[in-house]
């Protein structure tokens, strides 16, 4: 099973919100839900991204070429798919 979470890719300007995604991250580990999202290594995304994979989760990047041009693009999901536009 898996759930697709779209969030700021900024973390925001309460240290409240990186909590709340950490949270999220952490909740899915314990039910065993893979995360499918925006692919980025950035904001609330990355966060919650990086904790999934952090306790050995499955993740799942979506993210436009531009922005991996841009070099937003996280290097360490389980699996990344690279398309031509949102």
């Amino acid at each position: 099973m898996r759930i697709c979470v779209f969030c700021g890719s900024a973390a925001g300007n309460k240290p409240l919100y990186a909590t709340a995604a950490r949270q999220v991250g952490q909740a899915l580990l314990e039910r065993g839900i893979g995360l499918v999202y925006g692919g980025g290594n950035v904001g609330l995304m990355g966060i919650v991204a990086d904790e999934v994979l952090a306790g050995g989760g499955e993740v799942i990047g979506v993210i436009p070429r531009r922005l991996v041009d841009m070099e937003v693009a996280h290097a360490s999901l389980t699996e990344l798919h690279v398309v031509d536009s949102m």
